[in-house]
């Protein structure tokens, strides 16, 4: 990792060629999938394990669900990315069998050490279960584990990992009631 000789909020914390990687990503993406219908999943998938996302299995990404950094991402079997669903993997995000992201919800393993002057990039991978439902808006932020089975509600915030079969909900998500 190329680490600058004087660290500023304005340093970019990797080497040259990885936002080039990116930027090549975003119009390769753009220009190949993102106006493909459905039964183009296939063609979808392969361009993700093309630019190094790990794929298990047929698992489903909508035409115009965002990856930034699919080298970071890992989809397995029947898991879902929705419709205008964002996965921005700056660190590892992991999508279990039969997970569904709903439409424009947000998976983010990014932010900033706030403690530090400087703000470096702080990131903390995202692991979502198997069977998991994460509701249309919701936000996950870095470091979360979301448990087996658990159901997240619309728009919530998930600021702490989830135990399984538990279904949540606000902001910040609260165990409503068990699944079962």
């Amino acid at each position: 990792m190329h680490i600058p000789a004087k660290l500023t909020r304005y340093s970019i914390p990797w080497s040259r060629r990885r936002p080039l990687l990116q930027m090549c990503w975003e119009l390769v993406w753009f220009l190949s999938c993102v106006w493909t219908p459905k039964p183009f999943n296939p063609w979808r998938l392969l361009v993700l394990r093309l630019f190094g996302a790990t794929v298990y299995g047929c698992p489903f990404v909508h035409q115009r669900a965002r990856v930034d950094h699919p080298w970071n991402l890992t989809l397995y079997h029947r898991a879902c990315l929705g419709d205008r669903a964002h996965a921005y993997c700056l660190g590892e995000v992991e999508v279990g069998p039969g997970a569904c992201v709903a439409q424009e919800a947000y998976l983010c393993s990014g932010t900033h050490d706030f403690s530090a002057h400087h703000w470096p990039l702080a990131t903390r991978p995202i692991s979502i279960g198997a069977d998991v439902f994460i509701g249309a808006r919701a936000f996950v932020l870095p470091g979360v584990t979301i448990g087996n089975g658990v159901v997240v509600g619309a728009c919530s915030v998930v600021t702490r990992s989830i135990d399984p079969f538990q279904i949540v909900a606000g902001n910040p998500a609260r165990p409503v009631r068990s699944v079962w």
